[in-house]
């Protein structure tokens, strides 16, 4: 019997990664389109108040663009990172998005092949077991949690030069980095984005349960009950 034949090639590299491509230009599209708005937006200031205005190299490596770049990041991991440990334990009868009703939890290692139920095509550190299948059994939370908390810090540090520049302007004091840790702008900035994450999470999971999108992953079949969690239920 034949095999069915693997192409090799450019081709073959764009269509088994089409989807983290695409994702990744449009992120520097948008990137872009946030750096070229945000400097008019800057400079317009900067003219009203009499002050220098910047070039767009200059302005992408400020700590203005930087904080306003941070706090959308940080939130959208903060939202994956909890979307994806809250759907261990909690379920949404009828949505794609979740698990079946009474398959809360953690699942058997034999579900999860690992340890003794491992493939032999399984991850290493998922056939090994002990302290180094544990790790590898919550990488992907730990891993998205560290980007947050990293992003979020961050986000701190830029937000507090960003917010020294304008207190500079009106001959103001500086503020240490505790203290704008505590301050309204870096919660402003915070929470406005968090709210914003929790809205559009929680709605596609209600929204999963009675529509449909042909041929999506994220979508059941278009025929399935609205009541089904999954296709086959």
């Amino acid at each position: 019997m034949t095999g069915r034949r693997t192409s090799s090639g450019p081709r073959s590299f764009w269509r088994n990664n089409s989807l983290t491509i695409v994702f990744g230009l449009l992120l520097l599209v948008f990137v872009v389109g946030q750096a070229v708005a945000g400097l008019a937006e800057y400079n317009e200031s900067a003219r009203t108040d009499g002050l220098q205005q910047l070039s767009f190299p200059r302005y992408v490596t400020s700590s203005s663009f930087a904080v306003d770049l941070l706090e959308n990041w940080q939130s959208e991991y903060l939202q994956f990172t909890l979307y994806i440990l809250l759907t261990v334990w909690l379920v949404q009868r009828g949505s794609s998005e979740s698990k079946k009703v009474g398959e809360e939890g953690r699942e058997s290692d034999e579900a999860q092949l690992v340890g003794a139920h491992a493939r032999s095509d399984s991850p290493p550190w998922a056939r090994r077991g002990g302290w180094r299948g544990s790790l590898y059994s919550h990488s992907l939370v730990g891993v998205m949690a560290l980007v947050f908390l990293l992003s979020w810090f961050a986000q701190a540090v830029t937000g507090r030069v960003a917010e020294n520049d304008l207190r500079l302007r009106d001959r103001l004091d500086p503020v240490s980095l505790g203290d704008y840790l505590v301050s309204p702008d870096f919660w402003s900035r915070t929470v406005q984005n968090w709210q914003s994450e929790m809205l559009a999470i929680g709605s596609m999971a209600v929204f999963a349960i009675y529509l449909r999108e042909r041929g999506s992953p994220e979508s059941k079949p278009v025929g399935v009950p609205h009541g089904a969690t999954t296709s086959d239920d």
